[in-house]
C-alpha cells in the first residue's frame, strides 16, 4: 500500500505539471474554438502537434495519471467514509472514460490528413461533416458528463477528507472551493473567468494532497 500512496504522490505532482504544460500550449497555439472543423483541419495541416495539443491531449494524459491518484486517495479514505468513497471511486472512473471519448484528437487529425489528400469536392465534404461531428462531442455529452462527474468526485472526496485524520481540513477546503468554482462555467459571459479559480485551486490541492501522500507512502499518519 506504501507504493500506492508514494504513486498517488507523484501523480498528483504530474498533475500540475500536465496543467500548466496544457496552459502554456493554449498560449503558444490558441484553438480555434470558434471557428469549424475547416479551421481545425488546417491547424492540424500547419502542425499535427500544435493540432493535438490544442485538441487537448495532454488532458487525455492527465485523466489517465490522474488514476493512480484516485486509487490513492480511495484506499487512504476508505475506512472513515466507505459509501462515499465508493461512489468516489466510480464518478472519478466515469470520468476519465467520458473525458477520453469527448477529445479524439488523433480521429480528428486522421480526418484533417484524408481532407488534405481529398481529390474531389464531395469528399471533402464528407470529411467536413465528419469533423463537425467529432467538434459536436468536443462539448456534448460525453464531455459534460466527464465535466460535472469530476466536481461532483471533488465534493465527495472534500467530505470522506473532513471526517479523516489523514488529511488536514484545509487541503479538503480547497477541493470544495474548486468544485464549487466549476460551476462558475454556467454563468452568462463571465463563466470562463469564474472557472478559472476553480483550475488554482485544484494546483494547490494536488501539490499538498501529493505531499501527504509521500508522508504516508512513509509510513506517517498524521495529517499536515
Amino acid at each position: 500500500m506504501n507504493e500506492l500512496y508514494k504513486t498517488g504522490g507523484a501523480a498528483a505532482l504530474a498533475l500540475v505539471a500536465l496543467s500548466l504544460l496544457q496552459l502554456v500550449a493554449f498560449m503558444i497555439s490558441p484553438p480555434p474554438y470558434e471557428g469549424g472543423a475547416l479551421e481545425w483541419f488546417a491547424l492540424f495541416q500547419e502542425s499535427w502537434l500544435k493540432g493535438l495539443l490544442a485538441f487537448e491531449l495532454l488532458m487525455v494524459i492527465y485523466v489517465l495519471v490522474s488514476i493512480p491518484l484516485t486509487l490513492a486517495l480511495y484506499f487512504s479514505l476508505r475506512q472513515t467514509s466507505p459509501s462515499i468513497m465508493i461512489l468516489y471511486l466510480v464518478f472519478s472512473l466515469v470520468g476519465v472514460v467520458a473525458f477520453i471519448a469527448a477529445r479524439p484528437a488523433f480521429e480528428m487529425l486522421s480526418l484533417s490528413n484524408r481532407y488534405a489528400a481529398a481529390a474531389t469536392e464531395a469528399q471533402r465534404s464528407i470529411l467536413l461533416a465528419a469533423g463537425e461531428a467529432m467538434l459536436a462531442t468536443f462539448d456534448g455529452t460525453t464531455f459534460q458528463v466527464s465535466y460535472y462527474l469530476g466536481s461532483l468526485s471533488g465534493v465527495l472526496v472534500s467530505i470522506a477528507m473532513l471526517k479523516s485524520r489523514l488529511f488536514s481540513k484545509g487541503t479538503a477546503i480547497l477541493r470544495l472551493l474548486s468544485s464549487a468554482f466549476d460551476f462558475g462555467i454556467l454563468v452568462p459571459a463571465v463563466g470562463i473567468y469564474i472557472s478559472i479559480f476553480s483550475v488554482l485551486f485544484l494546483l494547490v490541492w494536488d501539490i499538498l494532497v501529493a505531499r501527504q501522500l509521500f508522508r504516508l507512502g512513509r509510513g506517517e499518519r498524521n495529517a499536515l
